[in-house]
């Protein structure tokens, strides 16, 4: 019965990711969800290795499992939110996303992650689904290829108003892909209150066996709109005995918390995240266990 417990550092914008990595530890914190992103550890700036390398020996100085995340806003496009994705009309536009996931795998494996994060994207305007769905599984397979490669399971997630925005859908994207064992499941629990039909500690159990990667934030039913814990209608002691429980279906990785319009006050919103979490998890299950890298 375990959970280790994470923060983003997508709600830590403000902070060195020195400083943010050696907070996250201060605080007790078992991990990290890394998103790749200008101030911090930069896809795309030179001496990636090296700068990597670094990061890797700061985790293991301080005891910090790690995922690397890849929902950067403007990391490839400084004018497009999230763009371009998966699903974008040019092809030269979906490669580049794909080769920003290439990357993000070999970065995984060399600082011991357990999974790296991604999601669809919306569907472009005048799209036919069956075309968008396409789209994805070809511009998916090199990734997929590269995370059997390096044993990094790549772990995408249902994300409100994209193409893949449900469990559903992350089964049909499962099919469509042949079911390759590398494809594993984010699960936001925030996004199970905001829009899927099951309540989220059916959805943690639900999604057990496909699971790699949780995130957790409050949130309220149909606003999509991550919460700090309390602000919104989660009940949270059944969906943290639910994750707890995932230790005995194998799940060894991360719980994060994922408050991304939070930097302004992102340590005292590590700080009181983790002191809420503390209070309404189960016994025995957050420091002591093995560390998940």
């Amino acid at each position: 019965m375990t959970i280790r417990f994470g923060y983003g550092t997508n709600g830590l914008t403000d902070l060195r990711l020195d400083d943010a990595l050696g907070l996250l530890a201060d605080l007790g914190y078992d991990g990290v969800g890394l998103t790749l992103d200008h101030m911090h550890l930069d896809p795309l700036a030179p001496d990636l290795a090296s700068r990597t390398r670094h990061v890797a020996d700061r985790l293991d100085r301080l005891g910090l499992g790690v995922t690397v995340e890849t929902g950067a806003r403007y990391v490839l496009d400084p004018r497009r939110k999230h763009g371009p994705s998966l699903l974008d009309p040019d092809p030269e536009a979906r490669a580049a996303r794909t080769r920003l996931l290439l990357r993000a795998v070999d970065v995984a494996a060399d600082l011991g992650a357990h999974a790296v994060h991604c999601f669809s994207g919306i569907t472009p305007p005048e799209t036919p689904p069956d075309t968008a769905w396409q789209r994805l599984t070809d511009a998916l397979a090199p990734v997929l290829d590269a995370a059997a490669r390096t044993g990094v399971p790549l772990a995408i997630e249902p994300e409100p108003g994209h193409l893949l925005a449900t469990l559903s859908d992350f089964h049909h994207l499962r099919v469509l892909s042949g079911d390759p064992e590398p494809l594993g499941l984010t699960l936001d629990i925030g996004h199970c209150q905001c829009l899927e039909p099951a309540a989220p500690v059916d959805c943690v159990r639900a999604a057990a066996p496909w699971l790699r990667h949780v995130q957790i934030e409050d949130m309220r039913r149909g606003v999509h709109e991550h919460l700090p814990f309390g602000d919104g209608e989660i009940d949270f002691p059944p969906v943290l005995d639910a994750l707890a429980a995932l230790g005995d279906t194998g799940y060894r990785g991360l719980t994060v918390v994922e408050l991304p319009r939070h930097s302004h006050a992102g340590p005292e919103m590590a700080r009181n995240s983790i002191e809420f979490l503390r209070d309404r998890v189960p016994s025995k299950s957050s420091k002591g266990a093995a560390p998940c890298r």
